[in-house]
């Protein structure tokens, strides 16, 4: 994919032609449910044309500051504008002016492709909206379905449905919930493909997403845990700026290898890609990389611990993701 354009600075004021800069500008919000703050103090920005991503796990606060974003919510502090608008205040006028799809997006099962189109193009109002139709099933590879029951689709080919409806009224920013997650991963590929191809058309989005992979795509990301906001970069960026020295390691038995690894005094911390584990280095510069993967490989082997492969590598998003939370707590 090609990487996107870089974005100018912004500072939320409107352009000379009266157009908002920033789509979405959150300043201090918190968002409680009775004593529980979901969302705590939470500030960032969306540019006009950007993909911005809301990264984290579970209970981060990730939906709930999407929906203060769209209005569902109030803020219990700090201020909110989306799109320029007071999202609470002046929901009716936005509700023109974004689209909003969920991983439970509601489709019509008994109802075809073309006619859940017409559907939510009658509650949009809007006029002359089969060239529209058109338009976005053809980008969407699905107008040979468009006869075909919503319920007999694919998951894939599903959540394709529920984007055309959610563009059919041709919104300035798409707001994504978590929209892949049980999806396949072709499938899952293909659907951020056409959010790419829609961004590069002018398109603002701002995606939740449990799936790092998903977010490199992203221009920036805010990297969220327990309702707090512990960054916002690009992704490159922050990989390079992690300062971490990982060392990937594929050995067996895999279990014992951890656990030994975890043993050395200059290993800060063990998590586990897969086959491979990646060990985080303390005190060990780039420089000395090579030299510490040789002596933690000789470590396991003198400790009856068959090493396949060692060898230092940049640092993944994952990888700054959990240096974060844990420099955090």
């Amino acid at each position: 994919m090609t990487a996107p354009a870089a974005l100018p600075e912004s500072d939320g004021s409107v352009g000379s032609d009266g157009s908002v800069e920033s789509m979405v500008d959150v300043q201090g919000m918190t968002r409680r449910y009775g004593a529980i703050v979901a969302a705590e103090d939470v500030t960032f920005d969306v540019r006009r044309g950007e993909m911005f991503g809301l990264i984290g796990p579970d209970g981060a606060g990730k939906t709930t500051t999407l929906r203060v974003v769209l209005g569902l919510l109030a803020p219990n502090a700090g201020t909110v504008r989306t799109c320029g608008l007071e999202p609470v205040k002046q929901g009716s006028l936005l509700s023109r002016k974004i689209g909003y799809l969920s991983q439970r997006f509601s489709l019509y099962g008994d109802l075809t492709v073309d006619e859940n189109i017409a559907f939510f193009a009658s509650i949009h109002g809007v006029k002359g909206w089969k060239p529209r139709r058109d338009e976005l099933l053809d980008l969407l590879r699905m107008t040979p379905f468009r006869g075909r029951l919503a319920d007999r689709l694919s998951g894939g080919m599903k959540q394709k449905l529920a984007l055309a409806c959610t563009l059919i009224h041709t919104p300035e920013l798409l707001v994504l919930d978590e929209p892949t997650t049980g999806v396949d991963p072709v499938s899952r590929r293909d659907f951020w493909k056409i959010l790419a191809h829609l961004q590069r058309d002018g398109l603002t989005l701002l995606a939740t997403t449990p799936y790092l992979d998903e977010a490199e795509r992203c221009q920036r990301i805010a990297l969220m845990d327990r309702g707090r906001l512990l960054t916002v970069d690009a992704p490159a960026h922050l990989k390079q700026e992690s300062g971490e020295t990982i060392v990937e390691i594929l050995a067996r038995p895999k279990r014992e290898a951890s656990e030994r690894l975890r043993e050395r005094p200059e290993v800060a911390d063990v998590q586990s890609f897969g086959e491979r584990l990646h060990a985080t280095l303390k005190g060990v510069d780039s420089a000395g990389a090579e030299a510490a993967a040789s002596r933690l490989a000789a470590d396991l082997a003198a400790h009856g611990i068959e090493v396949e492969s060692v060898r230092p590598v940049l640092p993944t998003l994952e990888d700054v993701f959990i240096a974060r939370i844990e420099g955090a707590l």
